[in-house]
């Protein structure tokens, strides 16, 4: 297995897997979160098109998206699929994802739950936009990519994303029943990686770890999840940086090198890095090491995140990944100093506003989710060295510095 090794930031209320010497991120004093929109209906998520035009796309966990064009929400939702959608608890429209050639395909992929039966399925669809109306979808376009049966309504994970390898990535809960996570022949508990431009509906990429493998179902990418309910792939690097919700005891963030499949993350086995159920291990598995763990006995309960930070208007996080926990409203930022070593900073000052979601603009700035408003990262400080004195918190300006 892999060890991580952690240096400390500030104050830490968490376990660590190893101790060198302390080192400090360089995180503004008036980082803060500012709101840039409201009025939504239980959001968890936030996507750009990737197309140029500077929207952001708001996922409602009812079968709703929004757009936020120009910095004004739209009179009309880009996505209304509320009749196709089981919502309520984790069940719900949970992700979105725009393919790499949006803005010459128009193709969008959604992941969410739908009645199946006497219980309900995972499905992921693809849409198309519309050649008339660019905030608006086209009705009747959705073609079904892939279904999963859930056997209960909780851990759906839900989060769906493109590598820079062009295949769309499916992060998968154990469906409530954790022996599915350790289960090679079961989709459930697992990072999926699948070709939807090389067949009908989708292609197996032939470097997927287990293609060939008649044990192993071929769409698995990694293996041993409980929960990764957001997660997201670093736009800079490709490196995969994934949010495991635990059960009774941790919480756990997880690390995936571009490329690097076949991992297995441990559950049921291990929870963050402790033992939970290892019967349901033989022993001759490589477990891989979380890179960050946290105690229910803080105040944890659920780990929400992250993104790396990739933006311009605040240079000194580029590099850090931000995630929090649900529960307590902890924030922290990680960064890989080497392959095995995280400089971990927890900001006691920037509390996770209990939300449930992440995003990003095509510029690379971070956004989260706070009850019904969106609210994006800002330093004014930082702001200020950038654009002048006297720039406006939460402004929808561009930002037109380059991405690093």
């Amino acid at each position: 297995m892999r060890r991580f090794q952690t240096t400390l930031g500030i104050a830490l209320s968490f376990c660590i897997v190893g101790i060198s010497p302390p080192s400090m991120a360089q995180i503004p004093d008036d980082l803060t979160f500012v709101t840039i929109a409201s009025g939504f209906n239980s959001p968890v998520a936030i996507r750009h098109a990737g197309d140029g035009s500077g929207r952001l796309f708001v996922v409602e966990q009812d079968g709703v998206i929004q757009v936020i064009d120009g910095g004004v929400v739209q009179p009309s939702p880009f996505l209304d699929i509320n009749d196709l959608v089981a919502s309520g608890g984790e069940l719900g429209l949970l992700g979105l994802a725009f393919h790499p050639s949006y803005a010459s395909n128009g193709f969008f992929y959604v992941n969410y739950t739908r009645a199946a039966g006497k219980g309900h399925e995972t499905v992921v669809v693809r849409f198309s936009g519309s050649a008339g109306d660019a905030n608006v979808a086209e009705e009747g376009s959705e073609l079904v990519i892939l279904k999963v049966t859930q056997p209960f309504s909780n851990h759906n994970g839900g989060d769906i994303h493109f590598g820079p390898d062009g295949y769309l990535y499916i992060g998968m809960g154990d469906g409530g029943d954790f022996a599915t996570a350790q289960d090679m022949s079961n989709l459930l508990g697992k990072m999926l990686r699948i070709d939807v431009d090389g067949g009908t509906p989708y292609a197996i990429p032939p470097d997927n770890p287990f293609v060939g493998d008649p044990s192993a179902a071929d769409e698995i990418w990694a293996s041993g999840l409980r929960n990764p309910w957001r997660w997201s792939i670093d736009r800079l690097t490709g490196d995969l940086i994934i949010g495991d919700v635990g059960e009774g005891d941790w919480e756990e963030m997880s690390f995936a090198a571009l490329g690097e499949g076949g991992l297995n993350f441990g559950w049921p086995c291990r929870e963050g890095n402790h033992d939970a159920f290892p019967g349901f291990c033989d022993g001759s598995e490589t477990l891989e090491d979380a890179f960050f763990e946290v105690s229910h006995g803080t105040g944890a309960c659920s780990i929400i995140g992250g993104y790396v930070y990739r933006g311009s208007a605040i240079p000194s996080l580029n590099g850090y990944a931000l995630f929090h926990d649900w529960c307590s409203g902890e924030s922290w930022f990680a960064r890989q100093t080497s392959p095995e070593v995280w400089e971990i900073t927890q900001w006691d000052d920037l509390p996770g506003f209990n939300s449930v979601g992440y995003g990003e603009d095509e510029q690379g700035e971070i956004y989260i989710t706070s009850g019904g408003e969106i609210a994006r990262l800002e330093s004014p400080s930082a702001l200020n060295l950038l654009f002048g004195d006297g720039f406006e918190a939460g402004s929808t300006a561009s930002w037109s510095a380059a991405v690093p």
